[in-house]
């Protein structure tokens, strides 16, 4: 069995031992911290609640990092060639980035209406300004005498931007694909728990924590964990799939 395959399930038991440990050891109780195998029984048990809610949540998070991905790589191929542009949009990004954006769900909802809209508005923006540093950061990075080669043979800026500046940026851009991945499920779960819409599995977790149902809250973040660790996986293999061809991914680990 591969070591990348066996490494992740290896950090997970030790880390669910240790919690199961601990909570049993202490007695800790039930409204402060669950154990694993209780919360782990209890989304068995209600599976298809769970799987339903699982699928929407997916859908939220997903379609989101793919609006924010394709508004940060059509800004920053603008951005990565005038550094005026750029300057003036980078305080803008980063109050985008620091201002909590649990704050205003409550003011995107009723803006917004309920359902999917909310919930694609909040992990397009969220995730946007990482996205956009990130592409600019990759698209800059070509090395000069490239630039130079291209422009030699007269490439025009789209030739260069997909043939030079966008494979140069993919190694930064999975690299923030995957912290964005948990900020988009963690943005889509606070937004499905203040939307008018019982669904996903943010709904799940508000009606459990307004009834103080641990059993169910805590299946709620094991379903949202399981979610982000599976969409983990498959970027690493998206990765290694599309970028074969980059030193990282030729490199064998010993």
């Amino acid at each position: 069995m591969s070591r990348r395959l066996v490494a992740p399930i290896f950090g997970m038991v030790t880390l669910l031992a240790l919690w199961e440990s601990f909570v049993r050891l202490f007695d800790v109780r039930r409204f402060i911290l669950l154990a694993p195998s209780t919360a782990v029984r209890y989304l068995w048990r209600f599976r298809s609640d769970y799987l339903s809610a699982a699928w929407v949540t997916v859908q939220h998070a997903a379609i989101g990092l793919l609006l924010a991905l394709s508004v940060a790589l059509l800004i920053g191929s603008v951005l990565v060639s005038n550094r005026f542009l750029e300057t003036a949009a980078q305080p803008v990004l980063t109050l985008i980035q620091v201002v909590p954006w649990v704050a205003y769900i409550s003011s995107v909802v009723v803006w917004l209406g309920s359902g999917t809209a909310p919930a694609l508005f909040m992990v397009t923006v969220v995730c946007l300004p990482a996205f956009i540093f990130a592409a600019v950061d990759g698209m800059r990075s070509v090395e000069p005498s490239t630039l130079e080669l291209m422009a030699s043979v007269n490439a025009s800026r789209s030739e260069v931007l997909r043939r030079v500046r966008l494979p140069s940026a993919a190694p930064t851009l999975f690299t923030t694909l995957r912290f964005n991945l948990g900020l988009a499920l963690a943005v889509a779960y606070y937004t499905e728990g203040a939307n008018f819409s019982n669904k996903g599995i943010g709904a799940i977790g508000r009606r459990a924590a307004a009834d103080n149902h641990a059993d169910r809250l805590w299946a709620a973040i094991f379903a949202i964990a399981i979610v982000g660790v599976g969409g983990l996986q498959l970027l690493a293999l998206l990765e290694r799939t599309l970028l074969h061809w980059h030193a990282a991914q030729r490199t064998e680990s010993v």
